[in-house]
């Protein structure tokens, strides 16, 4: 008897079990999280940024001398800023041609709110990389609270309310560099981080000490990859020293860097010492509870630390103004590298400490802020133009387009996108048409005999006062 047939069964694929992902239930949901809380920190940079400006508070000229830069590209000029002096090429001030990216928005928009809100988006965008970069290493939950005690920090707070300044730029090109060493990526890490010597003269170390790091996390795992990074860092160091050597000096009218003397004549390193360790308190306690200090990342904050604290000048020791916003990308990354290992470390203290940390860092940043700019943001004053500034307004429209103005640093902002604006007492032999003064404060207790003491055979007169400014306008040339 021929054997009975056998069944025929349908071979369906046994399906291969999946590793639930680290963003949780929703792994789709979790991709969108970083630009969630970048759209989120967007709107409250931009809210204190704008604000700032219609309130006409600016903090110092350097608004002012960015938007003559960008006009001038705009335009397809040379770079001039004519506030830094007549016709003065802003290349032989700092090494930042990567603010030409700015131009075609100028172009179209040709306000300084334009360059305030390109920097609120270069700053939230920097969150993304942060904020992905610590969810892939210590999940959903950890990840998004480094994220916001990142996009919360003082560092980058105090830049947001600092006007404009090119380092809006580097912020984002260190965040995404240090997301891809951190995710092994280490070509994309140098490709990311080249880009720094176009956006200031120093930033050529900061590139060349992110390429040691990758060389020397690839020397085990990628000993390919080890050439290309110490190359790029040779090629940082070399693009820094030919940039303040040749460069700066070639297009400076004293054919000099003139920030050497910052350097030169710092005195002793123990100068300000104090300020020195608050800032270094400040950068690394509240923000990384110090756990920062066992990840090699870190090593890539030593470079401007050091220009910083090697000068004279001491704005530049403490934590005020613009200075310590790209140092937080590299503080808050070393701290979620370091959180990867600490968390299973054999020590019951440390693990404990470790898992906790993410949390109290936000829990900071969240404290920390209600004595920092976003706070500015539970105020309904920040939302409304004041009468004062509007009547200021109306006095500065006054003054004709494409007239030279002399000013100081309240009209600035005013003025520069339509009039060729000299800084007060630097107008080095040409007497302007209008002088714009802010004088809120009575400084100027005779305005038009200041004007002739700038201006000597000039004769002014006043063609205007409002809310403290008061605009002078030529009468007589010497």
């Amino acid at each position: 008897m021929p054997a009975p047939a056998l069944p025929v069964v349908s071979e369906a694929p046994i399906p291969t079990p999946v590793a639930p992902s680290r963003g949780g239930r929703h792994p789709d949901r979790a991709r969108w999280d970083p630009w969630v809380l970048a759209a989120v920190l967007f709107a409250a940079y931009t809210a204190v940024s704008v604000g700032r400006y219609r309130h006409m508070t600016t903090l110092s000229w350097d608004l002012g001398i960015f938007e003559q830069v960008v006009r001038a590209y705009a335009h397809l000029r040379a770079p001039v800023s004519d506030l830094k002096g007549p016709g003065f090429a802003i290349l032989g001030d700092h090494f930042s041609p990567v603010t030409a990216l700015l131009a075609p928005a100028y172009r179209l928009f040709p306000s300084p709110v334009t360059l305030l809100v390109a920097q609120a988006a270069l700053f939230a965008l920097s969150a993304v990389p942060v904020t992905r970069a610590a969810a892939r290493l210590l999940g959903r939950r950890r990840g998004p609270a480094l994220g916001l005690a990142y996009g919360l920090s003082w560092g980058v707070q105090r830049a947001v309310d600092f006007d404009f300044h090119e380092i809006c730029f580097a912020v984002p090109l260190i965040a995404f560099s240090l997301e891809a060493l951190l995710a092994d990526r280490r070509r994309a890490a140098l490709c990311w981080a080249l880009p720094l010597v176009l956006v200031k003269e120093d930033l050529g170390l900061t590139l060349a000490a992110i390429a040691l790091v990758v060389a020397w996390r690839a020397r085990g795992s990628s000993p390919r990859t080890v050439p290309y990074a110490l190359g790029a860092a040779v090629f940082g160091m070399a693009a820094a020293l030919l940039v303040l050597t040749v460069v700066i000096p070639s297009f400076n009218t004293a054919g000099t860097y003139d920030y050497w003397n910052k350097v030169s004549e710092s005195g002793s390193p123990v100068d300000g010492l104090g300020t020195k360790l608050r800032t270094l308190a400040w950068l690394l306690i509240p923000t990384t509870g110090l756990l920062a200090l066992r990840s090699p990342l870190l090593l890539v904050a030593l470079p401007t630390l050091g220009w910083r604290f090697l000068s004279g000048d001491d704005h530049y020791w403490g934590t005020d103004w613009h200075y310590s916003a790209v140092l937080m990308p590299v503080v808050f990354l070393a701290l979620a590298d370091a959180l990867t290992t600490a968390r299973h470390s054999p020590r019951a203290w440390l693990s404990s400490y470790a898992a906790q940390l993410p949390a109290a860092v936000a829990a900071a940043a969240l404290a920390l802020t209600t004595s920092l700019p976003l706070a500015q943001l539970t105020e309904a004053g920040i939302y409304r133009k004041p009468a004062a500034v509007s009547g200021v307004e109306r006095l500065l429209a006054r003054i004709p387009d494409g007239a030279t103005v002399e000013a100081n640093i309240g009209p600035i902002s005013r003025l520069a996108s339509r009039c060729r604006v000299f800084w007060l007492g630097n107008t080095r032999g040409i007497t302007p048409q209008y002088i714009a003064l802010e004088n809120i404060d009575g400084e100027y207790r005779d305005p038009v005999g200041y004007a002739g003491d700038l201006h000597p055979g000039a004769a002014y007169a006043v063609a205007g006062r409002a809310n403290g400014y008061v605009v002078l306008e030529l009468r007589t040339a010497g």
